[in-house]
């Protein structure tokens, strides 16, 4: 479970009720049924009007990948793991490496590997290895637009609840206190209809952009270090250009770890 994306949802429903209690609002009115039938269901209606059936029921699974902790790959490993097998390619050539393709657990880095031991070329092994990251990818956007269209509904439905909150309110002019309560509780649905959209929706589909910014890039990584090795580069050289793909700090871990000497020297 990631606990640090629940401790975001918690902490910005916690600052919604801490600011109305100094504020001197009763923090009951926000227990309203009918905003959230509003919001809630006119959300659900919009995403449902948005993407076909198949994409719409994949929510709970993309639901799962937000909320689920999983395994990060270290990307400096994996270069390593790269300049390894260069190394064992270029001292006993490239059928060396199919007695060790069992036992490398990135499907996407075994499936490379395969193509180059079986001596397909390099154009072919390129085209489908990209086709593999852009079919991903393709997967991935649809899964944030899925949050993010909820984003994008959720406030304007919550003008609508208003409206509507309004409308219930001005059919009860005569009674001065109860119109207060009744134009107090209208405007719960903008407050549920911008919270949902820019707290939990926009928020969440930002998240699963991330993500997949993280699981591409490796696997454009392991795309260019599978070419490499076919290519017959040598280790450092292929340490260097890959070294590149990473961000700073995991750059200057590997460049810690390789100035000793290692299995690619």
């Amino acid at each position: 479970m990631d606990i640090f994306l629940l401790i975001g949802v918690v902490v910005g429903f916690l600052a919604v009720v801490v600011g109305m209690i100094v504020k001197g609002a009763d923090v009951s009115v926000l227990l309203n049924p009918a905003a959230a039938i509003i919001i809630l269901i006119g959300t659900t209606a919009a995403v449902m009007n948005s993407f076909p059936k198949k994409e719409f029921l994949k929510i709970p699974k993309i639901a799962s990948v937000l909320f689920r902790e999983r395994k990060k790959e270290n990307s400096a490993e994996i270069i390593e793991k790269i300049a390894d097998l260069s190394q064992t390619a270029r001292k006993d050539g490239l059928l060396s490496l199919e007695s060790v393709l069992q036992n490398i657990d990135n499907k996407f880095m075994r499936k490379g590997l395969g193509m180059v031991i079986d001596g397909i070329e390099q154009e072919y092994i390129t085209e489908v290895l990209n086709n593999e990251i852009d079919s991903m990818e393709e997967r991935h956007r649809a899964g944030a637009s899925i949050f993010s269209t909820a984003g994008g509904a959720a406030p304007t439905l919550g003008v609508l609840g208003a409206v509507i909150g309004l409308i219930g309110a001005l059919g009860n002019l005569n009674d001065t206190e109860k119109l207060g309560h009744m134009i107090a509780a209208a405007f719960v649905a903008t407050l549920y209809g911008i919270f949902f959209g820019y707290v939990i929706c926009h928020p969440f589909s930002s998240r699963l952009k991330r993500k997949s910014y993280e699981e591409i890039n490796i696997m454009r990584i392991i795309l260019e270090g599978v070419l490499s090795i076919q290519a017959g580069e040598n280790p450092k050289s292929i340490i260097l250009k890959l070294s590149g793909m990473l961000e700073p700090k995991e750059r200057a871990k590997l460049e810690q770890s390789t100035e000793t000497p290692s299995k690619a020297e």
